[in-house]
């Protein structure tokens, strides 16, 4: 809040009467109430808008007929999935106009468990970017899961206190609020008495079921793929998050919500972005650069990439360029490509040109004991021992779990066992089949699933991750034994991260140390790993449309069709129970 002199000197500016801190000259001027564009001059004093039309500053910026639009919010992301620290994303997003985002922290998390979300606090309070938080719902998300903690209202609510916390993240178990699950529902019940706003998370839920949802206050869903899915859940009150990110793409399908009147209850978010995909194609300035080129009105995108954002969450004077308003704006060249060229965040200069213009915010060093031990010591199992990996013939058939081309979901493949010359028993190039290892990670007590992997495409070597939804185990896929010991060993001397394996040695990593989810490297590092990973895991085989760890990162999720692999073995995730790696009739 301003003092009563700052009030009173943007009351002075705003009415003409002295010279404004700062004017953006001749701007064309983004109308997120009117839907209009108006041309003009905008003061401000303090951060904060003051006046739009003819003023005079202590200093003065011509635009030159630039357009102006609110800085851009993301209404519901998961910061770790960018695999840097919340200082490096920073230095990522605010150059593509993004000046506030709405993180969900389940990823460190599932490892970490209060720790993590504290973490994320500490880590983001000095920075320039607004970082809001909801607070995780579902940790871990299956009793069939292995996580670093687990989570219920008692060690959630205190977080409530925080005036960054805007209310609870996601609510993925649409069966349990259904059913009156006790944790749901106090959940559900607390945060309605803070006032806190509820996400949801519900792909498919319709009629009864979803009106018992809504019933429970869970006010939005960003997991609609389909636009009448999207229309009835609109019908039904709650808010519709259009979501745009790396794995999960459902702008085009959901385009005929940027029409009247579903878009006035509609918003945008990325969900889960990489790094590379956040440095050359953008932020929400990316979604709203595809939503135009897909025909949507350039002004009710920007809207629904601002103004919508703010008020769904109740952020008060955000999200428009409007006297009393924080003055974060995003000046572009037109209203077709959205080309970023200058950022100003609370009346500053941020980014210009594809670049922040102000020193990186340090990082603490003065962590807390438990955020020390549980988010940058977070591995503890052993070296993997070939004797580990041992897998013995018990039937003729095993179970495949079979990757669907640009789904999640997986199908079920029965495959002759085989034994070939220089490759882990099971494993059948020509079939298509390599060996899948999940090894738990959280508390060293040795659990490992053992599985098969098909249509990922390696001829070659081994791939491994600690990024593994949502309880983050390691998991490893590889032709031979020696390559999943290699490449699963440096991930955990790394203490987390990537690796690739070829030939009993490791080839390319990335340290991953923050709860093994997130690299203390510069992103630009952490960019060049990546990509040279990529490049290296499709020369050994994996098929250029499979993400070589994102495909890994989800496939031992236990709650997305049809199996999965987890440190409890092979995962029926329609029946929720473990089936034998060995297929018998």
């Amino acid at each position: 809040m301003a003092s009563t002199n700052q009030f009173m000197k943007q009351i002075s500016a705003a009415a003409g009467r002295t010279k404004a801190e700062l004017v953006l000259k001749h701007a064309k001027i983004v109308n997120v109430f009117t839907e209009t564009i108006e041309e003009g001059d905008i003061a401000i004093e303090d951060g904060i808008i003051v006046g739009i039309g003819d003023y005079e500053g202590d200093v003065e910026t011509d635009l030159k007929g630039a357009y102006v639009c609110p800085g851009f919010l993301d209404g519901h992301m998961h910061l770790e999935s960018s695999m840097v620290t919340p200082s490096e994303f920073e230095r990522m997003v605010l150059p593509h106009g993004t000046c506030g985002v709405i993180t969900d922290p389940h990823e460190i998390a599932n490892v970490a468990g209060t720790a993590g979300i504290q973490y994320m606090l500490e880590a983001t309070k000095n920075l320039h970017l607004d970082n809001y938080f909801m607070m995780p719902s579902c940790v871990p998300s299956t009793a069939l899961d292995e996580s670093g903690a687990k989570l219920h209202m008692e060690e959630l609510l205190p977080f409530y206190q925080n005036k960054r916390v805007l209310g609870l993240a996601e609510m993925m178990n649409s069966y349990g609020v259904l059913q009156n699950a006790p944790d749901c529902i106090e959940k559900l019940q607390k945060t309605q008495e803070y006032e806190k706003q509820i996400d949801g998370h519900a792909p498919g839920l319709s009629g009864k079921g979803l009106n018992a949802y809504v019933t429970a206050g869970v006010a939005s869903d960003h997991e609609c793929s389909e636009f009448e899915e999207a229309r009835e859940k609109l019908a039904r009150g709650q808010w519709i998050m259009v979501r745009q990110g790396t794995a999960a793409k459902n702008l085009k399908k959901l385009m005929p919500v940027f029409d009247t009147p579903y878009y006035q209850r509609a918003m945008l978010v990325t969900d889960d972005k990489h790094p590379g995909d956040l440095i050359r194609g953008g932020h929400i300035d990316f979604i709203i650069r595809e939503a135009v080129a897909l025909g949507a009105d350039p002004i009710r995108a920007i809207k629904m990439g601002t103004l919508h954002t703010a008020e769904y969450f109740g952020l008060k004077k955000r999200g428009a360029v409007a006297p009393g308003y924080r003055a974060d704006l995003t000046v572009l060249n037109n209203l077709r490509d959205f080309q970023v060229l200058r950022v100003y965040k609370d009346g500053k200069l941020a980014a210009e040109n594809g670049k922040v213009i102000f020193e990186k915010t340090a990082e603490t060093t003065e962590w807390d004991a438990e955020i020390k031990k549980r988010v940058f010591h977070s591995f503890h199992c052993r070296p993997i021992q070939l004797s580990d990996l041992a897998l013995t013939k018990k039937k003729n058939q095993i179970r495949v779990i079979d990757l669907v081309s640009h789904e999640l979901i997986t199908k079920e493949r029965i495959e002759n066992w085989t034994e070939l010359p220089g490759m882990a028993a099971g494993v059948n190039p020509e079939k298509d089949v390599v060996k899948l290892v999940a090894l738990e990670r959280h508390e060293g007590n040795g659990h490992i699933g053992i599985g098969f992997l098909g249509n990922y495409g390696l001829k070659k070597g081994a791939v491994a991750t600690s990024v593994g939804h949502d309880s983050h185990n390691l998991v490893i896929a590889g032709v031979t034994d020696e390559d999943i010991a290699a490449a699963g060993n440096r991930v955990v001397e790394n203490e987390g991260g990537l690796a690739i394996a070829v030939d009993g040695k490791v080839v390319l990593d990335l340290p991953l140390k923050i709860a093994g989810l997130m690299s203390e490297l510069p992103v630009e590092e952490v960019d060049r790993r990546l990509e040279a990973m990529k490049s290296l895991s499709q020369e050994l085989g994996v098929h250029e449309d499979v993400d070589a760890f994102m495909t890994l990162a989800f496939v031992s999720l236990p709650v997305i069709p049809k199996l999965r692999l987890n440190t409890y073995g092979v995962i029926d995730a329609e029946k929720q129970q473990i089936v034998d790696v060995f297929y018998s009739i």
